[in-house]
């Protein structure tokens, strides 16, 4: 059930000595923070040993995985500990509302993903279904040669409509471009997140990304 979630395995010693710790859950991509629950000991192995958040449920005395009757899991990405060692933020892709009424959140809020992350879960969805109809999964079974094609065609189109008036036709070829860029960086076994991640520390070191 994993979904491709990091080692994230934290060296600090995690205080459970009052049996019971605060866990804030945040959706790694969209950074909503969407439930808070505790665990005790025994929880937090069985949630590093299956990758999927388990909760000690004080109202059913019992270890209790997010997601066992709904399927709904948590999947962990990664696990970060406060300064005082007694709280955790556990970073997950939820599959599907966190919340037991069927919300995205447990405070109301809409979990709105980031739609170019959408578009990355879809184009894997597409290439490992197999789809002999599915445009993602011609364009990726063609290989690099193709898909850099298909690229550079993207890109002349959205400079050639660039130079005109047409702001509709501008965005259109700035979307079909856009759409290449994420299937090559699939190719290419990397990710949106890895290039927002180099624009950041660019920032950081220069405060300016140019």
């Amino acid at each position: 059930m994993n979904q491709n979630g990091k080692h994230f395995l934290i060296k600090e010693k995690i205080d459970f000595k009052n049996q019971l710790i605060p866990v804030i859950i945040q959706d790694i991509n969209t950074n909503k923070v969407l439930m808070l629950g505790y665990m005790n000991e025994n929880a937090y192995k069985k949630s590093i040993h299956e990758k999927i958040v388990t909760f000690y449920s004080r109202s059913k005395n019992r270890l209790w995985t997010k997601g066992e009757t709904s399927k709904n899991f948590l999947f962990i990405q990664e696990i970060l500990i406060d300064c005082d060692q007694d709280t955790l933020l556990i970073k997950v892709k939820p599959n599907g509302p966190t919340c037991h009424k069927g919300l995205d959140t447990c405070w109301k809020e809409r979990n709105k993903c980031n739609f170019l992350f959408y578009l990355e879960s879809l184009i894997s969805k597409k290439y490992h279904e197999k789809n002999k109809n599915s445009y993602i999964y011609q364009l990726l079974k063609k290989g690099i040669n193709r898909i850099i094609q298909k690229l550079g065609e993207e890109s002349i189109e959205m400079i050639i409509e660039s130079k005109d008036h047409d702001k509709n036709l501008f965005l259109n070829e700035s979307a079909d471009l856009l759409f290449h860029y994420l299937i090559i960086l699939y190719y290419k076994k990397t990710s949106i997140q890895e290039v927002i991640n180099v624009l950041e520390k660019r920032h950081m070191k220069k405060d300016d990304v140019s």
